[in-house]
């Protein structure tokens, strides 16, 4: 089982940036994948916000319009989110996942993850 520890949220005034990382530890296998979720302050259902798979290829949410830059770090086992240009509908939970299976998917459901962090909180105020 893997281990996510997500860091790097906080509080920040719209337009600003943020850079959201996650550290992953325990069995770590070659092939797995991950991705960025998040859950808005007024919804139930995690959303996916991107994912990359084992190979470097990434796939983003529509609303993320190139604000949003994922990436990651296999010599460190870590994984990022660049958030330029905040703005307040920005402000949830973000959570980071993982998985082992299909290492080429783009999927971006919570369903197709079957290791998740604690998330962190990013707050974006006007």
């Amino acid at each position: 089982q893997v281990q996510l520890v997500e860091s790097g949220g906080g509080s920040v005034q719209a337009g600003g940036s943020l850079k959201l990382s996650c550290v992953a530890s325990g069995y770590i296998e070659s092939n797995y994948r991950m991705a960025w979720f998040r859950q808005p302050p007024a919804k139930e259902e995690r959303e996916g916000v991107a994912t990359i798979n084992a190979f470097g290829a990434t796939y983003y949410a529509d609303f993320v319009k190139d604000r949003f830059t994922i990436s990651r770090d296999n010599a460190k086992n870590a994984l990022y989110l660049q958030i330029n240009t905040l703005k307040p509908e920005d402000t949830a939970v973000y959570y980071c996942a993982a998985d082992s299976r299909w290492s080429w998917s783009l999927q971006l459901q919570p369903s197709a993850f079957n290791d998740w962090g604690q998330g962190t909180q990013v707050t974006v105020s006007s």
